[in-house]
């Protein structure tokens, strides 16, 4: 038995939903489908979760929002027709959409998850109609049916663990289930969503939950690869990697698997594999609890932009007890999460998102506490900086990688920030300046790729 799950891409049109179909039925232990809201059908398009979150916005702003409402059901009205089912479906998607603009809007957090969820649950629909169209038993389940549980934490919400044993109902099921993704009911029957990319998450859980021999996650690349195609020229593609190791190239800008995917499904043991729907027959990228390691102990090279760093001085600060936890309560305090904390014996550094600093006086307080409360010789912030890493399991038992990334960083002239290899010694890091992220890829890959 396998979970398949599509995404928006796959979905944004007829011809899209076809392929999906054809693939769906060229295997019959694809049992359970999860589906992604309809993405865009070129460059110029808005995808539907975005015409929804406008939707909502309108709605909450002005009390009205028919043109917006519209956008959408004209979305779901053209794919239904060029699908040629009869027009009953797209009475219940707008039925469903007018009912969702006449929730409570005091709540913005609450009625904006309700609003969005519309787009997976209504894909789902929609998929499901055409399946029994041309013949085939497919049975649309809600995730309030079957069960998937969620924390009130709307926009961010974590599954419940009781969703596990709920969501074993679906074996119960004969023929095709098409479940939506991204979206599940807090135990006040408010809907609730996983981040954006969360339709991932969605098809994760439910393979774990069903305890499926491996759960495929269908996309618009025919693989995971060492490093972004934009940026660098037809890069090597990855047939198989460890969990451990997509999380970190998930969490460092590979948005091929949004990165909290894998937890269920690593605990779980559920092998998952990357797919193309445009590409089906291509292999796709394993990834598997444990694999043997290539020549090449780095198996990805990744950046993400958008952080900032707290340089924090002290001497003699190694022998103070409770310094850096002094230093991260305040963090906690300002509701402020930070991402790594390498350190000296008289200095550390904080990386953070500094999208949490929303305002100019927001910082100054929290690097004005540091200061005083901790007694700092020196406190200070740099800003836009880019966070590059290369991620392997086999560079623990490797001498020389860092000696080898440090020297292609410099052969390019980038200046390094700061340096970080975790615990786990399988991902090195380097913060550099946003700007010279590209080039540090780059220069990374052809190191390790190109020799």
């Amino acid at each position: 038995m396998k979970v398949a799950k599509f995404g928006g891409t796959s979905l944004a049109n007829a011809e899209q939903i076809k392929k999906v179909c054809d693939i769906i039925l060229s295997d019959s232990d694809r049992r359970v489908i999860v589906v992604s809201a309809p993405g865009k059908r070129d460059k110029q398009d808005t995808k539907v979760t975005d015409l929804l979150i406008a939707c909502a916005k309108k709605q909450l702003e002005t009390g009205s929002a028919s043109d917006e409402l519209e956008a959408v059901v004209k979305r779901f009205k053209d794919i239904a027709d060029d699908l040629k089912l009869d027009g009953s479906i797209v009475t219940e998607i707008r039925k469903d959409l007018e009912e969702r603009l006449k929730l409570d809007t005091s709540h913005e957090g609450m009625f904006m998850d309700a609003m969005k969820a519309a787009g997976e649950d209504n894909s789902a629909k929609l998929v499901a109609a055409y399946l029994n169209s041309i013949g085939h038993k497919a049975h649309y389940i809600s995730p309030k049916q079957a069960g998937l549980l969620m924390s009130s934490e709307f926009g961010n919400a974590q599954v419940l663990p009781e969703s596990y044993e709920n969501l074993k109902m679906l074996n119960d099921y004969d023929g095709i289930i098409i479940f939506p993704g991204f979206f599940g009911y807090t135990l006040e029957d408010k809907v609730a969503t996983f981040p954006r990319g969360g339709s991932d998450i969605s098809g994760s859980i439910l393979a774990a939950a069903l305890n499926v021999d491996l759960y495929e996650n269908f996309t618009d690349v025919d693989a995971v690869y060492a490093a972004h195609p934009g940026l660098v020229h037809n890069p090597v593609a990855i047939s198989e990697l460890t969990y451990r190791e997509m999380r970190e190239l998930s969490y460092a800008g590979f948005s091929v698997l949004h990165e909290d995917t894998l937890v269920p499904v690593f605990m779980a043991g559920v092998p998952v594999c990357i797919k193309n729907t445009n590409n089906p027959t291509v292999p796709g990228t394993k990834i598997v609890l444990k694999r043997d390691f290539t020549p090449n102990h780095v198996v990805g090279i990744a950046s993400d932009s958008g952080f900032c760093c707290i340089y924090v001085s002290k001497f003699m600060m190694n022998r103070e007890v409770g310094f850096g936890r002094k230093l991260l309560q305040i963090l906690e305090e300002e509701g402020i999460s930070y991402e790594h904390t390498p350190s000296g014996i008289d200095n550390i550094s904080v990386i953070l998102k500094q999208s949490q600093f929303k305002t100019a006086a927001v910082e100054q307080k929290i690097l004005d506490r540091i200061k005083n409360e901790l007694n700092c010789d020196d406190v200070s912030i740099e800003h836009n900086l880019a966070i590059v890493i290369i991620v392997g399991e086999g560079m623990k038992n490797t001498v020389g990688t860092a000696a080898r990334a440090t020297s292609a960083l410099a052969k390019a002239s980038i200046s390094l920030e700061m340096i970080n290899q975790g615990s786990s010694e399988i991902t090195m890091m380097f913060a550099v300046k946003e700007e010279e992220s590209n080039k540090a890829v780059i220069s990374l890959y052809n190191e390790f790729f190109h020799k």
